[in-house]
């Protein structure tokens, strides 16, 4: 375990975002223009979803029917215990307890584009279907949280409708089921054209992912005063909440047929917290719940945890339940 967590935190990904977090310590002017890291967003995002539909035409439904099925039940039992936990341990407010669930029950692309880069480094090479499972589990949890959230509270900032039109009309669903479907009806040919660009495995894939991680350490930097607002009880659950997700996602992934690097791929998945598609549907659904829990939660305590160190615990994990 030691030797694969050392190796993780000296890949390129997390030696990125390392540096980011300096940066925003030590007061440096260093940032990314809003553009270019919009424009690397943009693009990651749709390559994961075009090489992932290209890669989804060669999948068989059996292959897939098991693993999609566990994915949708992910997205239905993490933001439950997690609005559990919060509500009874750490006595969170109804808003503030969802509003956090709803982080904790989406995932985070990042999160998953590190793992399946982790785990091809290490020489196990996830399902090739991945960024499918990827889509299924980016929008139930956040509105099986906000549902709770809004009827508990009695009050919703938004019809419920207009905050599914919000959360599914996204940049980042747009560009990952669209790019699926392009993917998937392109074919092989066409797919070999741009794959040098597109490929997810490819040399410029890779390096606008470090130039994004460095801006994400930078931006997670910059949360770290808000740690103090939320408090000892946050930061376990932003560390532990990861590790009990990840168990689950690796033991179901196992369990539904996946390999080990994809059930490390579906762990990681788990045990994110979104911090792109959940913020503007919480702020609509819930506008009493307060940024600073769910925005340091999410973006300055589980994403650095899971890039440092959940995932290689996630691999580690699943290689144990497959004896691998």
């Amino acid at each position: 375990m030691a030797s694969i967590l050392t190796q993780n935190l000296l890949s390129p990904i997390a030696l990125a975002f390392a540096l980011g977090v300096f940066a925003k310590l030590v007061r440096s002017e260093l940032q990314l223009p809003k553009d270019v890291y919009t424009g690397i967003s943009i693009y990651l995002l749709l390559a994961l979803g075009l090489h992932g539909g290209a890669e989804l035409a060669h999948a068989s439904l059996a292959s897939i029917a098991w693993p999609a099925l566990v994915t949708v039940l992910l997205g239905l039992i993490t933001p439950v215990t997690s609005y559990l936990v919060l509500r009874r341990i750490g006595r969170f407010g109804v808003q503030d307890a969802a509003g956090i669930a709803a982080h904790y029950g989406s995932v985070s692309a990042v999160t998953f584009i590190a793992a399946q880069q982790f785990t091809q480094a290490m020489g196990a090479s996830p399902e090739a279907f991945m960024p499918t499972l990827l889509t299924l589990l980016e929008s139930p949890g956040i509105h099986l949280a906000l549902a709770i959230g809004a009827v508990n509270a009695g009050a919703s900032g938004r019809p419920l409708g207009e905050t599914l039109h919000e959360v599914l009309t996204g940049r980042t669903m747009i560009l990952l089921v669209g790019g699926l479907v392009v993917g998937f009806a392109m074919g092989d040919k066409n797919w070999q054209g741009i794959a040098a660009f597109f490929d997810t495995q490819g040399a410029a894939f890779k390096g606008a992912l470090v130039i994004f991680l460095l801006e994400m350490g930078i931006v997670a930097g910059s949360r770290l005063a808000d740690l103090a607002k939320a408090g000892p009880f946050l930061l376990a659950f932003g560390t532990v909440m990861p590790v009990l997700h990840g168990a689950l996602g690796a033991a179901l992934g196992s369990l539904a047929g996946l390999g080990v690097g994809g059930a490390t791929v579906l762990a990681a998945m788990a045990a994110s917290a979104s911090y792109i598609a959940a913020p503007p549907a919480v702020r609509l659904t819930l506008p009493e719940a307060n940024p600073t829990y769910y925005l340091t939660s999410a973006l300055a305590i589980t994403f650095p945890f899971n890039i440092l160190a959940g995932i290689p615990l996630y691999f580690e994990i699943a290689t144990l339940m497959q004896g691998a």
